[in-house]
């Protein structure tokens, strides 16, 4: 398993993304193993060095964005050669690793796949409340996932660089690798009339936690093991789901502690 790379150096270092400039610059970091977060390409860039970029990216499967050159200028003033890359602060890893070590060393999976969270905040609160509870992993999409980033890092107190966190290409493909690996998939949703409480969490779990904005995919509810909804007593049809996340851990975390005592 890709071990996640121990970062020395003051607090303030740790929280920051590292910009790379240049065409010849962000191909050595990607040939040098670096976990590029996000890509800015201007708009119109040609060339034969571009082409051998545009070649790694295919190659790496990294997505990027094209921006005027104005944006890229207004994010330094080096000179970037119509690229920045950002280098993220975390070595992001696969679930088919981690999962293996877990049995391994006895440990009984606890998992969250977060799908289509976009909110850099609600993804570190996600993670800090992951971490405390003892949570293993955070399994995030390749695309249409927040950043982690400054904010993510500051609102997580530190978690995302102790927690393990996935970043998969297809989460259908993810949902089904754990049910091969014996992991319950449990899907947070208002769709169901069916409790959080009335389930078993003692056992190798994943929920799955969607967006504010278009809850869980269909195509993951249709995969889920089991659906489960947040009783709600109020007239606000909906928690923010840091908060939601929060309930379900805890949920988790209070029967596991009650099946030892």
């Amino acid at each position: 398993m890709q071990q996640q790379r121990q970062w020395r150096g003051s607090p303030e270092k740790r929280e920051t993304n590292q910009q790379v400039y240049g065409i010849r610059a962000v191909m050595e970091a990607i040939d040098g193993g670096k976990e590029i977060e996000s890509l800015f390409i201007q708009r119109g860039l040609s060339g034969p060095l571009f082409q051998e970029l545009k070649q790694l990216l295919r190659q790496y499967d990294i997505s990027y964005q094209q921006v005027p050159v104005e944006k890229l200028n207004r994010m330094t003033r080096k000179n970037h050669q119509g690229v920045i890359g950002v280098i993220s602060p975390i070595t992001y890893q696969r679930a088919e690793d981690v999962v293996p070590v877990l049995y391994e060393k006895g440990e009984v999976p606890l998992l969250l796949i977060l799908d289509g969270i976009t909110d850099v905040r609600n993804l570190g609160a996600i993670a800090r409340t992951a971490e405390c509870v003892g949570a293993h992993a955070l399994i995030v999409p390749k695309k249409g996932s927040a950043e982690i980033n400054p904010d993510a890092i500051k609102t997580s107190a530190g978690a995302l660089f102790k927690i393990s966190v996935c970043r998969e290409d297809n989460l259908s493909h993810t949902v089904r690798f754990l049910q091969e690996s014996g992991i319950q998939v449990v899907a947070c949703t208002e769709k169901t009339n069916d409790s959080i409480y009335g389930l078993d969490y003692s056992g190798p779990i994943a929920f799955i936690l969607g967006s504010e904005e278009r809850g869980i995919t269909d195509e993951l509810i249709r995969l889920a093991d089991q659906l489960a909804r947040i009783p709600m007593a109020g007239t606000i049809a909906s928690l923010n789901v840091s908060v939601s996340g929060g309930v379900v851990l805890y949920e988790a975390l209070r029967q596991r502690l009650a099946a030892v005592n």
